[in-house]
C-alpha cells in the first residue's frame, strides 16, 4: 500500500482532484459545513470517483493540529508520477528555466517558491535531499495548487546537478547580494537556472562557486534582504521580460 499524506484547505484539494485524482484516497467534510463550496467540491469528488466522507470538526482540527482546513482535508498518496530533471528537459520546447533552492528549509517559504515558479512558467524547481524541506501539507497549502504543476525535483549532489546542467549549456546564474552585475544589466534571453539560497544564510560555498555568475537584485528602499520567494519571483519576472521582448 502507497504511503498517504494530508493534504487540506479547499483550493489544495480541489486543485489536487483537477489534476490528479487518482491519488486522492479519500475526502473529508466537515459535517456542519453545507454551502456552495462544499456542494461544488462534492459534486467534483463524484466526478473523478473519489470518496467522500462526513466528520466531526474537532476530528479535523486535531488531523491537521488545528491548521486553517476551511473544514476540508483529503488524504493522498505520497508517490507521484516519476519526475526525474533528465525528462524534464528532453520535453522542452524553449529555453529551459529552472530554479535551484539552496537550504530552504521554511515549508512556507518553499511552498510560496512553488507558487511563484508556477506563475513565470518555471519547467522545474531543484532543491537538495539534506538540508532542505520536502512536500508536507503546508508546502502544498502555500503553494495553492503548484505542487500538483510543478516538478519538485530532489537531487542527492546538488553540485553535481548543477554541473550536470551546465554541461547542457545552461547558465546558472545566483542570486546574491554581493553580485557583480546588477539584475536588469544582465542578459537572460537563453537557458537559464536561477540558483537562491535561504533567506539569512544564502548560498552555500560550493553552490556559490559552481555559479557561473552571481547578480544581485537593486534595492532602493530602506530593506537589506528580501524573502526567497520574493527574490525568485523578481529574477524569474526579468527573465520571462527579456525572453518576451527578444520574441517580439
Amino acid at each position: 500500500m502507497n504511503e498517504t499524506r494530508l493534504i487540506y484547505g479547499f483550493h489544495v484539494v480541489t486543485s489536487r482532484l483537477r489534476q490528479n485524482a487518482a491519488s486522492v484516497k479519500e475526502i473529508l467534510l466537515d459535517e456542519g459545513r453545507e454551502d456552495r463550496r462544499v456542494r461544488e467540491l462534492v459534486r467534483l469528488a463524484g466526478e473523478r470517483g473519489a470518496r467522500v466522507i462526513r466528520v466531526n470538526g474537532a476530528r479535523l482540527d486535531g488531523m491537521t493540529q488545528h491548521a486553517r482546513h476551511q473544514g476540508v482535508a483529503a488524504r493522498v498518496d505520497v508517490a507521484g508520477p516519476a519526475r526525474d530533471l533528465e525528462s524534464v528537459l528532453e520535453g522542452l520546447r524553449e529555453p529551459a528555466l529552472l530554479l535551484i533552492l539552496d537550504g530552504v528549509t521554511d515549508p512556507h517559504n518553499l511552498g510560496a517558491c512553488l507558487r511563484v515558479a508556477d506563475a513565470m512558467g518555471v519547467h522545474a524547481v531543484i532543491s537538495p535531499k539534506d538540508r532542505a524541506v520536502g512536500i508536507n501539507a503546508t508546502v502544498e497549502k502555500v503553494a495553492s495548487g503548484a505542487v500538483e504543476t510543478v516538478p519538485l525535483i530532489v537531487v542527492t549532489n546538488l553540485a553535481r546537478a548543477m554541473r550536470d546542467l551546465k554541461e547542457r549549456g545552461i547558465w546558472l546564474m545566483g542570486a546574491d547580494q554581493d553580485g557583480e552585475n546588477e539584475l536588469y544589466s544582465v542578459k537572460l534571453d537563453g537557458p537559464v537556472a536561477w540558483v537562491l539560497g535561504a533567506e539569512g544564510e544564502g548560498m552555500r560555498r560550493l553552490t556559490r562557486e559552481n555559479c557561473d555568475e552571481l547578480v544581485r537584485i537593486p534595492m532602493v528602499g530602506t530593506v537589506e534582504s528580501l524573502n526567497v520567494s520574493v527574490s525568485a519571483g523578481i529574477c524569474l519576472a526579468e527573465t520571462r521580460r527579456q525572453r518576451a521582448v527578444r520574441a517580439r
